[in-house]
């Protein structure tokens, strides 16, 4: 953070003023800048205050991120505009008079001394058309990166987008085909998000009367002394066969024991490393869910075979698991398809990028190893309340049988 400030200061503020009042408080403005991303991220759950902070400071770390791609990218025409803009200035010393003392350039050679060519300098950029240069591109990475927070912040703050998807699953009993299982994952409520984003999830998946709802992780950013209003509204939730939840990473840094007995009282049941089956019509298949990873570290590690092991494998498991990472271990036991969370689809472009290193599955359905993952975007968001090209979203999950396969 300190180096993407310092880099913004010297494009925005260094450059495009000349030293006195004006870069003093432009280094100040920078300087405090700084100041409230950090407070954003150490006082986030610090109550009223912290919601205060939080809100400025984390949409401009948004703006931290794409000002300095932004400036980074016109480093480019900045070079080459500042190129063509010394082409044509002549340093005063080019041509000048030789100025050896009693020696004339008429009377150099007669005396054996070859006056010495004068040395050009480096032509230099006008002042005025400098600071113009630096003003304009200043101005220019700071609208767009404005542009884009502001577009990002509607589209995190919206209404998620409802998906629906189809998936066959060979072993599915033709009579569950169409069977619809509502995913939402990644709300994250905390200091920007509370109870009416709850409220908004409960009635769009209410709306869709679906057989069955899977909260997939990442419910909360804090205790439930501090969000168990906000989460409240998930007593509301309506399907035919109930709401289920499995652990996040974010539950484990909130209190995941206490988390885990709030939802449970307000009726969604926790699958903790454990297993049920689900019928409809005389046709059944499994339904397990597995904790996050990170419940490693507190003593509530994934038990995969605690979760899977000894059931009829002639019907098919829908997994529960929040990480897409973890289909590696599901495939091993036979899972026909993992439900999960956790990438919010990058969140920010060009963040897209970097899920690959981590997971196996940024967004949408895939196969891996076997067996089919589909990986929500979240309806939610964390840190900056902003997304670029990866929307939230509600997905409804519809099981089909493949009749063509009978």
């Amino acid at each position: 953070m300190a180096a993407a400030h310092y880099y913004i200061w010297k494009r925005v503020v260094r450059d495009t003023t000349r030293p006195g009042r004006g870069r003093r408080v432009g280094t100040v403005a920078v300087v405090f800048l700084l100041l409230l991303v950090v407070g954003a991220l150490g006082l986030q759950r610090a109550g009223g205050f912290g919601r205060v902070v939080a809100w400025p400071g984390f949409l401009w770390l948004a703006g931290v991120f794409y000002l300095t791609v932004l400036l980074g990218l016109l480093e480019v025409p900045r070079l080459v505009l500042l190129r063509r803009a010394r082409r044509g200035r002549v340093p005063a010393t080019v041509g000048a008079p030789h100025t050896t003392p009693g020696v004339t350039p008429d009377t150099a050679v007669d005396a054996g001394e070859v006056p010495p060519d004068p040395v050009p300098e480096a032509p230099e950029v006008d002042e005025g058309r400098r600071l113009f240069l630096a003003r304009s591109l200043a101005v220019a990475g700071g609208v767009a990166a404005a542009g884009i927070v502001t577009y990002g912040a509607t589209r995190a703050l919206g209404d998620p987008v409802v998906k629906r998807v189809p998936v066959t699953l060979g072993k599915l009993d033709p009579r569950l085909s169409g069977y619809r299982i509502a995913v939402v994952s990644d709300i994250h409520l905390g200091p920007l998000l509370g109870r009416s984003h709850t409220e908004r999830i409960v009635r769009m998946i209410n709306e869709q009367q679906v057989d069955l709802v899977a909260i997939v992780g990442d419910l909360v950013d804090g205790s439930v002394e501090e969000l168990g209003e906000a989460a409240a509204p998930l007593r509301d939730l309506v399907s035919t066969h109930g709401s289920f939840f499995v652990t996040g990473n974010h539950e484990y840094y909130s209190g995941a024991e206490q988390w885990i007995a709030e939802v449970e009282r307000l009726g969604v049941n926790a699958l903790r490393n454990e297993r049920l089956t689900i019928e409809r019509a005389g046709a059944t298949f499994d339904l397990a869910g597995v904790n996050d990873v990170n419940g490693a570290s507190f003593d509530d590690a994934p038990d995969f075979a605690r979760a899977l092991d000894g059931r009829d494998t002639s019907t098919p498991v829908v997994l529960l698991a929040h990480q897409p990472v973890q289909v590696r271990e599901a495939a091993g036991h036979g899972v026909d398809l993992q439900l999960s969370g956790h990438t919010h689809g990058g969140q920010m472009f060009p963040f897209h990028l970097a899920v690959g290193l981590q997971q196996p599955v940024r967004s949408g359905l895939e196969t891996i190893d076997g067996t089919q993952v589909y990986t929500s975007n979240g309806a939610g968001f964390w840190g900056p309340p902003v997304r670029v090209g990866a929307p939230p979203d509600i997905s409804v999950v519809e099981l089909r049988h493949n009749f063509a396969g009978r």
